[in-house]
């Protein structure tokens, strides 16, 4: 029954794939949000080389994530991964205030690739089970978020650990897609 109602639904609004983009400074979390995304739990990591990609169906899109190292040296590297992309997922870790400049910076710079100008923009504001995490108001104050305005945007408090506010980011995101906002 549930294949059939799956197939039905294909047939009314068809399946869309979207690339995106996992991106955000080291040890923000984003491997714990891909593999909380793809198989609905936490699993062990350790810091990204290079990429993890997996393919994560939602909402009747087939999502090609891209999960990037966020390490200073690889950081140069992700413009590598842009074309094509409908999608930025932008990770913070709302606990580690020291590098919220940082954070900034970085993703300012990804908003000014001209291979990105059309992508849409998720923000997790991640680790908020962490004490001493920054809400989302504090962070969407923190990134400038408000100088945002050629593209669509939303900021969501998550805890990638606890599985919280990860799908209500991913509903976002597959409702802007179909509706064109990429």
């Amino acid at each position: 029954m549930g294949i059939l109602f799956t197939r039905m639904l294909s047939s009314l609004f068809g399946n869309r794939e979207a690339r995106i983009l996992v991106l955000g400074l080291d040890n923000a979390g984003k491997t714990t949000i891909l593999y909380r995304l793809q198989m609905g739990e936490v699993v062990s990591t350790i810091p990204t080389i290079g990429f993890n990609v997996e393919t994560v169906q939602y909402n009747n899109i087939k999502l090609q994530v891209w999960d990037l190292g966020g390490q200073t040296s690889i950081r140069p590297y992700w413009r590598c991964y842009f074309p094509n992309t409908q999608a930025i997922i932008y990770v913070v870790d709302s606990s580690d205030t020291d590098r919220l400049v940082t954070a900034k910076d970085e993703f300012h710079a990804i908003l000014e690739e001209e291979e990105l100008k059309r992508a849409v923009v998720l923000v997790y504001a991640n680790k908020q089970d962490l004490p001493g995490a920054l809400d989302d108001a504090a962070i969407t104050e923190a990134l400038e978020l408000h100088k945002i305005k050629n593209r669509q945007w939303a900021i969501f408090k998550t805890s990638a650990i606890k599985g919280e506010g990860l799908f209500e980011g991913l509903d976002w995101l597959s409702n802007t897609l179909k509706s064109g906002g990429a």
